[in-house]
């Protein structure tokens, strides 16, 4: 009986001490300080050192030019275009970067996280695994990078981050700046605080997709927030609006069905009772 509970403490023993041991082996003082929350810097435009829209001046292939101008034409009228975040859609990448809410940046070991206050968090492997073709294709992809030491000081500066393996539809902004549909592809970052300035963050992202005409190079900015404060934020619960086959609608505020654009047709009601005339 003695070596039975001397077999059962030892394996509790085991128990507690191994989880101490690996908390100690993920080296904290390794990684920046990029506490805090992060807001960012110019709005809900992919390219904020330029106008919205057109003023963006992307790489477009003609096909994709087309379809972004149909986009904001529609948009003018009253319409959605080809932005499906009304629908309560996730951003997706890179879209995702441009942080309506607030982020905030977690450290392990095995992985970086990104937490975001209104969409699902980022998930950056930097454990040194390689590509897979098992995992599922997402609207924010699948994200593998590596901490660099770019000073030598035994401190790690920039993550590089690659990441792939899309699902669509994918927008950069509201404006319905589109991604190729066949979803190939490639988004790679270099994430790094300021020389001058320890409260601002960049993000160098390289886009590289079918429908460019060449990699677009776009350097996102972040402000840290003096006072972090954290909101439930649900897409779902303030949303009034309805599609219904290829049209968005509106709910009103008395609760009634309404149109979203000017002389738009009402939804075909065809499995509804129609009033006796």
């Amino acid at each position: 009986m003695l070596e039975r509970n001397s077999i059962g403490a030892f394996v509790l023993l085991a128990a507690l001490v191994l989880p101490t041991a690996g908390a100690q082996a993920h080296d904290v003082g390794k990684y920046p300080d990029w506490s805090g929350q992060w807001r960012v810097i110019g709005g809900n435009v992919w390219d904020a050192s330029k106008p919205r829209g057109l003023g963006q001046q992307a790489p477009l292939i003609p096909e994709y030019q087309a379809i972004f101008e149909a986009s904001l034409k529609d948009q003018e009228a009253g319409g959605q275009g080809t932005n499906l975040r009304y629908t309560c859609m996730p951003n997706g990448m890179p879209r995702q970067m441009n942080v309506l809410a607030g982020m905030e940046f977690v450290f392990s070991t095995e992985t970086t996280f990104i937490l975001f206050e209104n969409v699902m968090p980022r998930r950056i492997y930097t454990d040194g695994r390689g590509w897979t073709n098992d995992v599922e294709p997402s609207l924010q992809g699948h994200s593998i990078g590596k901490w660099i030491d770019e000073d030598g000081d035994g401190q790690f500066d920039v993550p590089e981050v690659e990441t792939r393996n899309f699902k669509g539809p994918r927008t950069y902004d509201q404006s319905g700046l589109p991604l190729h549909k066949d979803n190939q592809s490639i988004v790679k970052e270099r994430i790094f605080l300021d020389k001058t300035d320890r409260n601002l963050l960049h993000d160098e992202v390289t886009t590289i997709d079918n429908a460019l005409t060449r990699p677009w190079v776009v350097t996102k900015k972040y402000r840290r927030v003096p006072k972090t404060v954290w909101i439930e934020h649900i897409c779902n619960e303030s949303n009034n609006h309805v599609v219904v086959g290829q049209e968005n609608y509106f709910i009103s505020a008395d609760g009634y069905l309404m149109p979203a654009r000017k002389d738009q047709a009402p939804p075909d009601l065809r499995y509804f009772t129609q009033p006796a005339r």
